[in-house]
Formats: structure tokens, C-alpha cells, sequence
């Protein structure tokens, strides 16, 4: 089990993020709202400040449109901060497992528009992708630490979940009573009225503010549009961008960011403005009046008494101790967090992934500069004797319920057939890169070992020990096996493939992420079910990182 008493090794002294952002990706957004401060401050100095029309008093029998905040609006804002919270704390924390963004799908170091860590990547020595993940406090992430990748997706696909259910229910109810009116524009005229609001803020003098009971100022409107209709969207469309069986399936759908890589970094900048827009939010509500807004928005009443902070206080307790709860739980129970997560996940990836009809392929020109490194390169010394004999001593070993079991040299599985494929691997850390492949396709392979129909899961066995020490191992199901990409690879760019990279053979499994495909492999098994291996959980991952047993996103 995992403690948070004793991080893994390569903690560093102090929990600070170092931030190293390319200048050509900072730069055009902070002149653009240089420019905006510039115009704001130059209209106030030489023309004054623009007026900004003057809010009607409404009272409950006066209002003409929906006013108020129904129990159903408070619900859905309380429930919507609780998971945007999670998410985030999550996010981060999934972020540091490979703390480097990039605008191309190849992720050569160097390329990288911004990083969360002080280190280049050194060219003159073996850096795996694994070195290369970041301590982070549990204070920031869910659940903190080095290396809890596995623990982190669950959350953050938990409460995604439930996250979208709540904002489903909020648009329904939003457009089902009307109260839609009070945030969908209606005329352009909110435009030029939110460019005043802005003026007013941005040189620090409030505007008249309306009673936000019955209505919002323009620039107030236009946020909260702009986070329900184009944030939210955007952030649902962007995290599956990185599913490899999503894009595999849907070929345009990898098109919309424009690479994987894109959609990664999107994902994070909405997560940003998320945070900016909550930042923006919560001190316009003390400034215009708490004791009022607070009253508005917990307890549903347009009243001046204080009841509203303190219940909305208790309310903030409750879900600091709720975050505080999340992180106890997952170093406590990560079995259960796990076992939870993928019984409330796995379902829906079944039911938006499941059957994998399409098959992306890339170009020459699209195969990636730098691939980087993953796993850790056997050193038994039976491994070190078939490498130094160019594996011509090499025996694959495929056994369990098939009617012919085989031991096959790799010349012998060379000329049983071999398939070309340029695809990209999408590493569960993060990273991505094309290579083209070229092995044995699986399909072809069980037609030799012909397997019983009590096999469910294929188990293929590395020389390699995994970073705790063990065998390192994975399984599969027999439809991800029949996929026509699923291929045992023995070449990779055209090239023998190189000892760092899995040699002699390693899966190909391009609706999967990386994890799941073994690299240096000793042997297959065919069972009814991966229960009999180690802890039973379906691969080395997945027992001791408590990674997804469903790796499609």
C-alpha cells in the first residue's frame, strides 16, 4: 500500500512547482490584455468613463423575467463547486505524472511550451518518461505525492461523471423554467454595455451594480454564458481527445484540437480559466455586497441579514473537509478507491468506446523525431545473454487454454506473416508519439495456438521487472487481441526494434494506452481471467499503481 508517510524516491526538499513557459506562447495573450488595459485606461482618461446603463429596482411583483435562485439552482452551483474542485485537484495532479505541455503530437524535449519542473532533459544519458514525473503536494493534489497517477484518473473520471450528470441537470432545468434569459444574450447591445462594465472595473471604480436577485450586469452575463455554453463544452470535448480507442474509432474526432498534444493543452488552459473565472467570481461577491449575495445564492432570499454567510461558511467547511476526506481515504483505501472508480467508469467507457470499427494510420512524414523512453529495461541475466546473441536463442512461449501450445523463435514468428502500421502511442502519463510498427498481427498468432473457448484474457509476461520489483505483466481481452492493430512488434521505424524500446518483441495495442502494452516479452498465457496472477487486478500497473483495468482514455 502506498503511504503518505514515506513519498517515493525523488521527492525534492521543497513542494514548489518551478514554471518554465515558452515566451512565443505568453506573449500574444499578455499583449492582447496589455491592449485591453491600455484602451480601458486611455477611454477613462480622455473620454471619462463610458456609462453604464442604469439598473431597474425590481421587487418580487415588479420583475418581468425569471429572478431568484430556485432550491435547484443552489444545488447544482453547491454540487458543481464540490466536483469542479475535485477535478481540478486532480487534474494537477495527473498533469505532474509528465509535467510538460505541447502544441505537437511528438513531444520532443525542448518543444514544450510550458513546464512544471526545473529539469531539461538530458540528452547523454537513458531519462526514462518515469524519471521525469513530479512531487506534489497533497495540500494542491488529489491525492499528492510522486507516482499516483492511477489514484488521481480515478478521481478526476469519478467526479467528471458526476460532474457533467449535475451540469446536464442544471441545462435542463436552465431552459425548462426560462431562468435561461438570465444569461443567454439576447441582444448585441451586451457587447458594448460589458466593454463599459469592464472599463469600470479595470481602473478600479465599481459600477452601479444591479440587485443580482433579479439581474446581471452585461459583463456579468457574458461570463456566466461563456463558462456554462463554451468552457464546459470545451472542457468535456477536449479530455477525450486524448482517448487512444476514441480517436482510433473516430478519425475525424483527433482533428477537432488538431493533435492529441492540443487537446491536452486546452484541456489544462479551460482548467485555468476555470480557476481565473472562480478567482473573479468570489471577489466580486465580497465586494458587492456578501452579506447580500451570500443570502442569494445559499438560502434563495434577497435579504441584507447574515444567515446566508454562515450557513454558505458551513457549506465551504463542509467541503474543505470533504477534499480533506478524499485524500485520507485514497492513502488509507487506494484498493477500494480503485475498485470504486473502475465499477462507476468502466460502464460508460464501455458504453461510448465499446467495438472499435475505424483504424487511424499516419504518414512517414508524420513519424515523431523522439520517442521517448518508458519501462524499466530488463537486467536478469538470462535477458543480457539473449541480447548478446542478437536473441537467436530467443523462445516465445505461448501457453494456457489454447489446443496447441508453441515455443517459436523469432525468426519463426517472422515468418508466420508481418504487418505495417504507423500509429500513435498514447502513454497514460501524458506524452505521445508516432512510430511506424511492424510484427505479427495477434489475430494470425491465435489461429496457431487456436485458443479454448473458456479464454477470456490473453496475459503477456515481460523479462522486465516493474519499478517495485516483480514481473512486470498486463492482460488483455480477446477483442482487444482481434483488433486488426493488435501486433506483436519486432521492428520499429523500419529498424530492428532497440533494447530500450522492447526488444525482442513488445504489443502493439493501439485502442489501449501504453501501459498495457508490454515491452520485452517472455510469454503469453491464455485464461479465463487475469485473478491468478500476483493480486489479481489484470497487470503490474494496476496492482501496485491501482492504474484503470479499462485503459481506452
Amino acid at each position: 500500500m502506498i503511504s503518505p508517510t514515506s513519498p517515493p524516491p525523488g521527492k525534492p526538499s521543497r513542494m514548489l512547482i518551478p514554471i518554465r513557459i515558452r515566451l512565443s506562447t505568453f506573449l500574444p495573450p499578455l499583449v492582447f490584455f496589455v491592449i485591453l488595459l491600455v484602451v480601458a485606461y486611455a477611454q477613462w482618461a480622455f473620454f471619462g468613463l463610458p456609462a453604464v446603463p442604469a439598473s431597474t429596482h425590481f421587487t418580487t411583483k415588479t420583475a418581468m423575467q425569471p429572478y431568484g435562485f430556485a432550491a435547484w439552482i443552489r444545488i447544482t452551483h453547491y454540487v458543481n463547486f464540490l466536483f469542479l474542485v475535485l477535478l481540478i485537484r486532480s487534474g494537477v495532479q495527473i498533469l505532474m505524472d509528465h509535467p510538460r505541455l505541447y502544441w505537437n503530437v511528438h513531444c520532443t524535449p525542448g518543444t514544450e511550451w510550458i513546464r512544471f519542473t526545473p529539469v531539461q532533459v538530458p540528452m547523454d544519458r537513458l531519462y526514462t518518461a518515469k524519471e521525469d514525473a513530479r512531487y506534489l503536494t497533497p495540500w494542491i493534489g488529489l491525492p499528492g505525492g510522486r507516482h499516483t497517477l492511477g489514484l488521481a484518473r480515478h478521481w478526476h473520471f469519478v467526479s467528471a461523471l458526476f460532474w457533467v450528470l449535475n451540469g446536464t441537470i442544471y441545462v435542463f432545468l436552465l431552459f425548462a423554467t426560462s431562468h435561461w434569459r438570465r444569461i443567454v444574450p439576447s441582444s448585441w447591445r451586451i457587447f458594448p454595455e460589458a466593454w463599459a462594465v469592464f472599463v469600470h472595473y479595470a481602473t478600479f471604480h465599481l459600477p452601479p451594480e444591479p440587485n443580482g436577485y433579479f439581474q446581471y450586469n452585461a459583463l456579468q452575463q457574458l461570463s456566466y454564458f461563456a463558462v456554462v455554453f463554451i468552457l464546459s463544452p470545451l472542457s468535456i470535448l477536449t479530455g477525450p481527445a486524448m482517448s487512444p480507442a476514441l480517436v482510433n474509432r473516430f478519425r475525424w474526432y483527433r482533428r477537432l484540437p488538431g493533435n492529441r498534444q492540443i487537446g491536452r493543452s486546452l484541456h489544462f488552459l479551460v482548467l485555468c480559466a476555470f480557476v481565473a473565472f472562480t478567482l473573479a467570481h468570489v471577489t466580486m461577491v465580497i465586494v458587492s455586497g456578501l452579506a447580500r449575495n451570500m443570502n442569494h445564492i445559499v438560502i434563495g432570499t434577497n435579504v441584507g441579514a447574515s444567515i446566508g454567510m454562515y450557513v454558505g461558511v458551513t457549506g465551504l467547511v463542509i467541503l474543505f473537509m470533504a477534499n480533506i476526506m478524499a485524500n485520507w481515504a485514497t492513502w488509507l483505501f487506494p484498493r477500494a478507491i480503485q475498485r470504486i472508480g473502475n465499477a462507476l467508469v468502466n460502464p460508460v467507457i464501455r458504453l461510448l468506446l465499446g467495438g472499435h470499427a475505424a483504424r487511424v494510420e499516419y504518414a512517414q512524414a508524420d513519424i515523431s523525431p523522439f520517442f521517448w523512453v518508458n519501462g524499466k529495461k530488463p537486467t536478469s541475466e538470462r535477458w543480457n545473454a539473449l541480447a548478446a546473441g542478437g536473441f537467436k536463442d530467443y523462445r516465445l512461449r505461448i501457453h494456457g487454454l489454447v489446443e496447441n501450445p508453441v515455443e517459436l523463435s523469432l525468426d519463426q514468428i517472422k515468418a508466420m506473416g508481418k504487418k505495417m502500421q504507423i500509429t500513435l502511442h498514447h502513454c497514460i502519463q501524458g506524452w505521445s508519439g508516432i512510430a511506424e510498427w511492424g510484427g505479427l498481427p495477434m489475430v494470425e498468432l491465435m489461429k496457431l495456438v487456436r485458443p479454448l473457448p473458456g479464454a477470456n484474457a490473453v496475459l503477456f509476461y515481460s523479462f522486465s521487472e516493474g519499478t517495485g520489483g516483480g514481473q512486470y505483466y498486463d492482460s488483455h481481452t480477446m477483442e482487444n487481441m482481434r483488433h486488426p492493430q493488435a501486433l506483436l512488434a519486432y521492428e520499429m521505424n523500419g529498424q530492428p526494434l532497440n533494447e530500450v524500446h522492447g526488444a525482442p518483441l513488445r504489443l502493439r495495442a493501439e485502442t489501449q494506452l501504453g501501459f498495457k502494452m508490454v515491452k520485452w516479452i517472455e510469454a503469453i498465457e491464455f485464461a479465463k481471467d487475469a485473478k491468478h496472477v500476483y493480486k489479481g487486478e489484470g497487470g503490474y500497473a494496476e496492482d501496485n499503481e491501482f492504474f484503470d483495468s479499462m485503459a481506452d482514455i
